[in-house]
């Protein structure tokens, strides 16, 4: 999973990547983007490490991309700057709330900088293909399907409206695979605010927007997290500082993009896994490694809530609740899963 932290410059958007992954800005990266890795906080994970108590523990992990900052009312430039995170799995726009300025609308002008890079894209694509079409070449019928595709994409984009709500047909998913639209992806709002006041009538507006939002001091968090261990309980309580940021934001990007954990234990090793909800049991096997999906023959699940209530994988099984499932079957979350396979 990916998720790439997005918004206009001067809003504290490397703060943010700083405060989730630990890693500082690279100002030579400053053009290209810059990748860093934040740990997923999860009890049920440090529960079973110390169930276990493996030789090498794996907790699961998201990456995430600090991308350049957008330029307020650039547009050519902002699409080349954008193109950075067509491969993101959501986008987290950070906006600054301590700015003084408009919140709400910096996410609506952020949306529609969003919609024209889209537009740029699906539009060159239709041109091409309004000439191609003309000539007589053996795949013009495919290339006809796939303009009639791309049209009403055009025309919802041209209204200025994004993509997050239009579905598409199978036609249209195969014609704007390679695309990665921005405007499609699912995004979360950032809001960077001076100190722990928090404006509830602007976070209503943004989310009416469709935009689910965390608010909280990134900057004070983040000077916090950098002071010795002994003088951040007493710093964060003279700037009333609540619970750190940094689980809810990665709680909303769990949520925002709708994946699970599982997990596969043993005394060599703990390791928590990241699958999209809604995934079968073959797709969970091809996670671990492409040879357990390859040669799957069943795999052997019992739920977490279970074996740590009741203390063991024996008592597990001896109360009938471990499983044996085969490829179609629908993957759980907080699931522990041994990999039966042959190849």
């Amino acid at each position: 999973m990916r998720i790439g932290i997005v918004g206009y410059q001067g809003t504290g958007k490397s703060t943010v990547f700083e405060l989730l992954t630990g890693v500082k800005p690279d100002p030579s990266k400053h053009h290209t983007g810059q990748v860093g890795v934040t740990v997923v906080p999860d009890e049920r994970f440090d529960r079973l490490v110390e169930m276990y108590a493996p030789k090498k523990e794996t907790p699961a992990k998201i990456e995430l991309l600090d991308t350049p900052g957008i330029s307020r009312g650039e547009q050519a430039g902002n699409a080349q700057r954008l193109g950075v995170i067509r491969e993101a799995t959501a986008l987290a726009q950070v906006v600054g709330g301590f700015l003084g300025g408009n919140a709400v609308g910096e996410v609506e002008d952020f949306l529609t900088d969003l919609v024209l890079a889209d537009l740029q894209v699906v539009t060159n694509r239709i041109e091409r293909l309004k000439k191609d079409v003309t000539k007589p070449v053996p795949n013009r019928a495919e290339l006809q399907q796939e303009l009639d595709a791309l049209l009403p994409i055009a025309a919802r984009l041209e209204e200025g409206s994004t993509l997050h709500d239009m579905e598409f047909d199978d036609a249209q998913e195969k014609a704007t695979r390679s695309f990665s639209l921005l405007s499609r992806k699912r995004q979360l709002v950032l809001l960077n605010t001076a100190d722990s006041t928090i404006d509830a009538d602007v976070i209503g507006r943004i989310e009416a927007l469709g935009c689910p939002v965390v608010a909280g001091p990134f900057g004070l968090e983040l000077e916090v997290n950098q002071l010795p261990e002994d003088e951040r309980a007493i710093f964060a309580e003279e700037m009333g500082l609540g619970e750190s940021s940094r689980a809810r934001v990665i709680q909303a990007i769990f949520q925002l993009t709708d994946y699970i954990t599982f997990y596969t234990c043993d005394e060599k090793e703990v390791h928590a896994w990241l699958l999209r909800r809604g995934s079968d049991a073959v797709e969970a096997a091809g996670a671990i490694h492409s040879d357990l999906a390859r040669g799957f023959i069943r795999a052997e699940v019992m739920s977490t809530a279970d074996l740590l209530r009741l203390g063991s994988e024996k008592e597990v099984k001896a109360a009938g609740l471990h499983r044996t499932e085969g490829k179609d079957y629908i993957v759980q979350d907080g699931d522990e899963i041994v990999i039966r396979f042959n190849v």
